[in-house]
């Protein structure tokens, strides 16, 4: 699919934005070794979650949905049933690793593989430490996927993270679960903590040690009522879309504004971005609230301030859209992203051909971008890598481009913002 998008209509009115896709993957997973019925309100219907419950219901976990709503029906932590075929965790990153971590408590074999994107993306970073757990786990091609899983007892680990991942952090905790004593994970820079909330919430015994994280094993969750707020990262691009196109005020509701996510909030409120919260609430533990974004040409004249080190790691996937403001604003440094180069694409490479194809003045490095301030892009074909972020984040840039802009393989966007394009449409008319 390409899609085609000209500047002009400014973004006006409501827009509604998907559930919380990492809150719906941790949801899933956590309600199926729960005990009993879950109700997940809101579930982000994105693709890489649909991964995550066709896992499931490998694992014989009954799963009813309903709209944006998902019923599972959990079968406690020891339920789970051996899989007849291999787990197809589609594009999702998250499916295989946090998954992984659960499987390889188990006294089953399991494989989970993954589509031609994800069988490039690295897992070495969590087969280390479930190793150390005495888990049973390889892979055929030095790291990659599919993985092969043996379940077995695992033993508890004192693990300090090498690189700052949430997902890692999360497979270990998880596999915490099933291990025969307490597990601690450290992480020098904090991560989104969905995982350590939701676990809480579901009666896991979860506690802070400095910058340790310790998780005791065996515990009994429950299944609840779970209401996932909307996704700050899908919501990254209208507010991109509303700060660069004259004429724009957006109101975006109900959107997740957890401590360690509201990083790109902050930073662009610092940057002069006119954003407000409005209307904060909480549901099990995680923070919401309603965005409302204005246009303001004086805040386009300065450069965004660098992004790198612990703020890199807070907005790592918001960095694309992002970069797309600092070509508008007065510019933008990124340092310390070399994660980037192993997402669904080369993120940096992507990033920097894409903005160059559209006049921009970008130079590369190996772990970050330097982007020019100031230009007025040009109306090209761009190709999206079928990366979902690359895509929208370039259907923006069209937004305040001269001519048009095609966006190639534009249907990735469905990975994580099912309707993106409807409501994109529906904000301009």
């Amino acid at each position: 699919m390409i899609y085609s998008v000209q500047s002009g209509s400014p973004l006006r009115g409501t827009v509604l934005c998907p559930g919380d896709k990492s809150i719906s993957h941790r949801y899933a997973m956590l309600a199926a070794i729960a005990e009993g019925p879950s109700e997940l309100r809101n579930f982000a219907a994105s693709a890489d979650c649909r991964s995550t419950l066709r896992c499931l219901r490998g694992l014989g976990i009954e799963i009813r949905t309903d709209g944006s709503t998902v019923r599972i029906s959990g079968r406690g932590l020891y339920g789970m049933r051996e899989p007849v075929a291999v787990l197809d965790a589609g594009n999702s990153g998250t499916t295989m690793r946090l998954l992984a971590g659960i499987l390889a408590g188990r006294p089953f074999s399991s494989v989970i593989a993954g589509d031609e994107s994800l069988s490039r993306r690295p897992m070495g970073r969590i087969i280390r430490p479930l190793s150390l757990m005495g888990a049973r786990i390889r892979s055929e091609n030095d790291g990659l996927p599919p993985l092969y899983i043996d379940g077995c007892d695992l033993q508890p680990i004192r693990y300090s993270l090498p690189v700052a991942s949430a997902q890692v952090k999360s497979c270990i905790l998880l596999a915490g679960l099933y291990a025969q004593g307490d597990t601690a994970v450290e992480e020098k820079i904090p991560t989104r903590d969905h995982t350590e909330i939701a676990l809480k919430y579901l009666g896991a015994t979860i506690w802070h040690e400095d910058a340790w994280i310790v998780v005791e094993p065996h515990p009994r969750l429950l299944g609840a009522q779970l209401d996932v707020p909307a996704d700050l990262s899908g919501a990254a691009f209208f507010i991109v879309g509303a700060a660069i196109v004259p004429g724009s005020e957006l109101l975006l509701p109900g959107i997740g504004l957890n401590a360690r996510r509201r990083a790109l909030i902050e930073y662009l409120a610092g940057a002069g971005i006119r954003i407000s919260v409005q209307n904060k609430s909480q549901s099990a533990g995680e923070p919401r609230g309603d965005l409302l974004v204005r246009f303001d040409p004086s805040c386009l004249g300065n450069p965004l301030p660098p992004i790198g080190g612990d703020l890199t790691a807070a907005l790592i996937d918001e960095i694309p859209a992002l970069s797309i403001l600092g070509s508008q604003a007065g510019g933008l440094e990124i340092r310390d992203a070399g994660d980037l180069r192993v997402k669904e694409c080369d993120r940096i490479a992507a990033i920097a051909a894409n903005l160059r194809a559209m006049g921009a003045d970008v130079e590369e490095y190996p772990e970050g971008l330097a982007i020019r301030g100031g230009q007025r892009l040009q109306g090209a074909e761009i190709d999206s890598l079928g990366d979902h972020r690359i895509a929208m984040a370039f259907t923006v840039a069209g937004l305040a481009a001269s001519g048009e802009t095609r966006v190639r393989r534009a249907e990735c966007a469905d990975v994580s913002f099912p309707g993106f394009y409807e409501a994109l449409s529906g904000a301009r008319s």
